[in-house]
């Protein structure tokens, strides 16, 4: 997904460096990713639900997120990004009981 430049810090630093990367919480990371995933068009109450979801799940360790090859289990985490983001969602694998 695409990640939005951080017009601030650019400004603030006057470094050509800062132009290139974004800081963002995985928490933000996560909106844009959700948002994606059900679409631009999805009313807003199916977008607070899924969010609440995807945030709940990954407190409790449900699943990890994956950003660009870090694994983030903490939604206050900052991550810096440049351009875009790949961010892959793991499950935690529950053992599989068989009936006997």
């Amino acid at each position: 997904m695409r990640v939005p430049l951080d017009l601030h810090a650019v400004a603030s630093s006057g470094s050509a460096a800062f132009a290139l990367v974004t800081p963002l919480r995985v928490r933000d990371l996560l909106a844009m990713a959700v948002r994606e995933a059900i679409g631009a068009r999805a009313p807003q109450d199916k977008f607070f639900r899924s969010m609440h979801r995807t945030l709940a799940g990954v407190t409790a360790g449900d699943f990890t997120v994956d950003i660009d090859g870090r694994t983030f289990a903490d939604v206050e985490a900052v991550v810096v990004c440049e351009g875009t983001a790949q961010v892959r969602f793991f499950v935690e694998r529950q053992p599989v009981r068989v009936p006997r």
